[in-house]
């Protein structure tokens, strides 16, 4: 670590000072501890002074909490889960502000509850919202939470989700609903309902995992509605099972008035599914369709393709990269027993992408059959049966996650010896190559334009994005899950999904007042920002100053109705 020193700063023409400490992480240096001196009158002042000096200084980090606080206190979730949970008062946090604390870290710094009390004895949430931080322990989390029944955190999940549609309500009436599951380490004798082996969307089949449902809306993103589920649940019997919620929720966002639009992906397809909409006045969908399932618009000529009129588009063709371009075909057909509307579309750079991988992928089966072949050929031990070999392609195929068929693998017998050749069937080459960068989309809604229901579907973007947040290593963090009960781990996806909430809520906020920053960049950036507990000779009490923000700083506490002046929080 480098040694202290001087670092001046010009505000509207005027110097100021910091005590800088900076160290190299990751072979860049970086400021690791600053603390306000000031101008350079008040630091004359101060040497003059002799034992005005201060005998200590302390740094806490500040700007992301007071800026989670500052978010929170519209909500009052402490408030609001105290009103559900009765429990007997004790001298520890209550049980709904063990919840608001878990919060707070996921949406700054996720840590296990186990290092919790060391992450907040940094901060300075005495400052920001006064607690017992050793309370703040694993074994108080353990025995508060344990005291929350299921339906009891159903209700604290549909009110809070409900206050925060409020604040940030939404104007759309279009929805977007995905799943994912997250894998656990939790050892097979464990009991749990939740923690099952299922298909994992990370390829850990092996280890035991938990799904949950998320639905947000269109056009701000904020959750409306999530449900965990047992991770060897199939999603399309999920989605069957919440559509009596979800579509109450999306009615009480969107009001009584006008038809509801739910989009979500080929993973939620059933024909009980389509039943059960279709069954419902007032509600249409947007779905995904499974090339696979539907070989005759695959390989629609492109010729009949058009492009669309999306946000990208635009974009492209403003930078001359026509040839680019999302395209479309419409068309209708007969899907789960009536008449819909299909949308194909195309889009040359996935296509490319694609290939690029078929390609390597069929340069290493073709590797791998030179192999067999002369394995084969030599009669090499545990090669001499063709039942054997064909297994060892197929399970390479499968492995590659390709067609057996792509190549044409043959085998005959010459002086009662085994042998084998092999050929590329180009047919099937050909017809494999037609599904590049295609995607099928399938509606009930007729009045809309291609460009609408292509767009649509391709917000379900913001959906993905929520669930990408959670897995992320420092922030929201729902994985690893570090809990071994059921109950456990309802609050704990609960508080994942919270923080999640109220940072969408920091990221409209600031787009209002112009700042084009995300939730993460901005927590990011207000991490940065401490606040200096000065203990000054003849007092009795430190001194508390704030840092000078810098200019992303500044711009965001702006964006929220405050500024820092000499070291003062100040409401603008």
């Amino acid at each position: 670590m480098d040694m202290a020193h001087l670092h001046k700063k010009m505000k509207k023409g005027r110097p100021y000072y910091y005590v800088r400490e900076i160290a190299r992480v990751d072979g860049k240096p970086k400021v690791i501890n600053q603390i306000y001196l000031g101008s350079p009158e008040r630091i004359l002042e101060m040497a003059q002074g002799g034992n005005s000096m201060p005998k200590k200084i302390q740094a806490q980090a500040f700007g992301a909490l007071w800026l989670a606080n500052l978010v929170e206190k519209e909500i009052d979730l402490a408030g609001l889960i105290d009103g559900i949970v009765a429990e007997e008062k004790d001298n520890a946090p209550s049980v709904g502000e063990y919840f608001l604390y878990a919060v707070y870290n996921r949406m700054i710094q996720a840590c296990s509850k186990r290092a919790m009390p060391g992450w907040y004895k940094a901060t300075a949430i005495q400052h920001i919202r006064p607690v017992q931080i050793d309370e703040l322990n694993s074994q108080m989390f353990w025995f508060k939470w344990n005291q929350v029944g299921e339906r009891q955190l159903q209700q604290i999940a549909k009110d809070f989700l409900r206050r925060i549609s409020r604040i940030e309500s939404s104007s759309s009436d279009c929805f977007m609903f995905d799943t994912t599951n997250y894998y656990t380490f939790m050892a097979t004798d464990t009991e749990s309902v939740l923690a099952q082996r299922g298909k994992s969307k990370e390829g850990r089949n092996w280890l035991r995992q938990i799904g949950v449902a998320l639905l947000v809306s269109r056009d701000k993103r904020i959750p409306l509605y999530y449900r965990e589920y047992e991770g060897n649940r199939h999603d399309s019997k999920m989605f069957l099972q919440t559509m009596e919620d979800m579509f109450r929720v999306m009615r009480d966002s969107a009001g009584e008035d006008g038809a509801l639009t739910v989009v979500f992906d080929k993973g939620m397809n059933s024909e009980d599914n389509i039943a059960a909409i279709d069954a419902r006045e007032g509600v249409n969908f947007i779905t995904t369709y499974s090339t696979h399932y539907a070989d005759h618009l695959v390989h629609v000529d492109l010729d009949r393709f058009k492009p669309v009129d999306t946000r990208k588009n635009r974009k492209l063709a403003q930078k001359g990269r026509e040839d680019d371009r999302l395209l479309a075909w419409r068309t209708q057909g007969e899907y789960w027993g009536r008449k819909r509307t299909v949308v194909v579309t195309y889009n040359p750079l996935t296509a490319a992408k694609q290939r690029y991988a078929f390609e390597k992928k069929m340069l290493r089966l073709q590797d791998t059959l030179f192999e067999f072949q002369s394995r084969v050929n030599r009669q090499a031990p545990y090669w001499r049966k063709q039942s054997v070999v064909l297994k060892r392609y197929m399970d390479i195929c499968s492995e590659l996650h390709i067609p057996s068929d792509l190549y044409k693998v043959e085998f005959y017998v010459t002086d009662k010896r085994l042998r084998m050749n092999f050929r590329k069937n180009h047919y099937r080459i050909g017809r494999y190559i037609d599904r590049f960068g295609k995607n099928i989309i399938i509606t009930n809604i007729t009045d809309w334009s291609t460009d609408e229901i292509v767009q649509a579907s391709l917000d379900r973007w913001t959906v993905e994005d929520a669930f990408r947040l959670t897995k992320d290593e420092s922030q929201v963090a729902l994985r690893p899950v570090r809990h071994w009960t059921d109950s456990k781990i309802r609050c704990h996806i609960f508080t994942c999904i919270a923080a999640l909430a109220l940072l969408r809520i920091i990221e409209l906020r600031l787009r209002k007042a112009g700042v084009n920053m995300t939730a993460k960049a901005a927590m990011r950036h207000m991490g940065n920002l401490h606040s200096c507990l000065l203990w000054l000779p003849g007092k009795r009490k430190a001194v508390r100053m704030l840092e000078e923000p810098d200019e992303a700083q500044a711009d965001i506490m702006r964006a929220f109705g405050w500024k820092i002046a000499g070291g003062v929080l100040q409401e603008i």
